[in-house]
């Protein structure tokens, strides 16, 4: 490429019929004037050019980092999600487990104490019986002993009046010894 030095310092060979040299002197240095601000315009412009080449450049690889960071974050975004899920699956199964757990045991537990309510009733219902039969022995013994005594006192006060030695105020005082000695007995059986 001509530079403007090389315009400047070339030589023409003078001919007889030539142009006049004043003009083409003139014009030249018009030229180079122009040619030189061209050629300074080319050069800023290459170095422009070769700046921004290489920051295109570091754009590309900055959108490829990006490129690839959003990708990374794509990826561990899905995965934290995925990670996320799972852990709730697993506490939700977790969770159920354990309901059933309690649930079981619950029902164990009412199954229990239904159990003891049931044993209860028939303890309490063996009780009564048991209660029942004891209270209806001492009855038919205290029966049994009021009846002995009633004749032995019935027979007593027959064989008196026989013999003659009651009359009727003693047969009243022996009625009543006779009921002070029963309740006596009473007291000896434990009642």
């Amino acid at each position: 490429m001509i530079t403007p030095l090389d315009i400047q310092n070339k030589e023409f060979k003078k001919s007889f019929r030539g142009y006049k040299e004043s003009e083409v002197d003139q014009f030249l240095d018009e030229i180079i004037e122009d040619y030189e601000k061209l050629y300074k315009e080319n050069i800023e412009l290459k170095d422009k050019i070769l700046i921004l080449t290489d920051q295109i450049k570091q754009y590309n690889k900055l959108e490829e980092t990006l490129k690839d960071t959003l990708v990374v974050a794509q990826s561990t975004a899905d995965e934290v999600t995925r990670t996320a899920r799972e852990k709730s699956e697993i506490i939700i199964e977790d969770a159920e487990l354990m309901a059933k757990k309690i649930i079981t045991a619950a029902n164990e537990e009412v199954k229990n104490i239904q159990r003891e309510y049931e044993d209860l009733k028939k303890e309490i219902f063996i009780f009564r019986t048991r209660y029942k039969s004891f209270i209806e022995a001492q009855l038919i013994t205290l029966d049994e002993f009021y009846s002995k005594i009633g004749m032995n006192v019935s027979d007593k006060n027959e064989e008196m009046e026989f013999q003659g030695y009651i009359d009727e105020s003693e047969d009243s005082d022996l009625e009543s010894e006779s009921v002070v000695e029963m309740d006596k007995d009473i007291d000896d059986l434990g009642a």
